[in-house]
């Protein structure tokens, strides 16, 4: 199984509109980050989480040949708003893919993006995605999807553990339920904002504490800030980094 980030930033991406500072200035390509998102590789089968608004830049990057299945943290702009971008794969393939998410977010992808899921035949637009609400465990490609209930301020997001990695992006605090479920992983990627706090994130202490918690193998923080340069991972603890784009892992 490979997993890329295709996008490590947060929502306005690095360099932010109109800012100056030394990370949006920063000549390191790893310091130039796209909206949050992720792929998953395995046995041919490509699995995309979040469509975000640079979607169609990541897949061209990252030479995307097809899209096989969609995965949804929560609807947020930019976590979702790249989703017309699935269209070009559509016109090669001509295949109406799976997309899970949880009650609340395919509610909100649905009703803003009816046409993606329903059509627009007098306008031209094929159905693209088929929804499925989760709740549990579910089979994908022959491998197992663990839903992880998060709390992202005040509203829920979804994690997702395949196999020995989990992606957590979006979260401000994980119940003790859902921290049972993430034991033994090699690959931990998950929200580390910035240094600073936020209500709806964990910042770069509280994404160690969970670290410190669950004990992974390898942990790469996401959805960075311009409060984060990347050469700051050399002050990071063994065993964890910051993400950048394009970034692989093999498990």
């Amino acid at each position: 199984m490979k997993i890329t980030i295709l996008g490590s930033g947060t929502s306005t991406g690095v360099p932010m509109v109109g800012c100056t500072c030394s990370v949006c200035s920063s000549t390191d390509p790893r310091d130039k980050r796209t909206r949050a998102s992720l792929l998953i590789e395995a046995a041919g089968r490509y699995i995309l989480v979040d469509t975000s608004p640079d979607l169609r830049r990541q897949a061209l990057r990252e030479h995307i040949p097809h899209i096989d299945a969609v995965l949804l943290t929560h609807s947020h702009a930019d976590h979702v708003n790249g989703i017309d971008d699935l269209r070009g794969f559509h016109f090669i393939h001509r295949r109406v893919i799976p997309c899970y998410g949880n009650r609340e977010t395919m509610d909100a992808v649905l009703r803003n993006f009816s046409y993606i899921f329903k059509g627009m035949e007098a306008a031209g637009y094929a159905p693209l995605l088929d929804p499925h609400v989760i709740h549990d465990p579910f089979a994908l490609f022959g491998r197992t999807i663990v839903p992880i209930h998060l709390h992202h301020g005040t509203m829920p997001a979804t994690g997702y553990r395949i196999d020995g990695a989990a992606y957590l992006t979006d979260c401000s605090r994980i119940p003790e339920s859902s921290l049972a479920l993430l034991g033994g992983l090699d690959l931990l990627v998950i929200d580390a904002l910035r240094y600073t706090p936020h209500e709806n994130h964990f910042n770069i202490d509280g994404a160690l504490g969970v670290v410190a918690e669950l004990r992974p193998k390898r942990t790469i923080f996401t959805h960075l800030t311009h409060e984060v340069a990347y050469a700051d991972g050399i002050r990071l603890p063994e065993g964890v980094e910051f993400a950048y784009d394009g970034m692989t892992v093999s498990l």
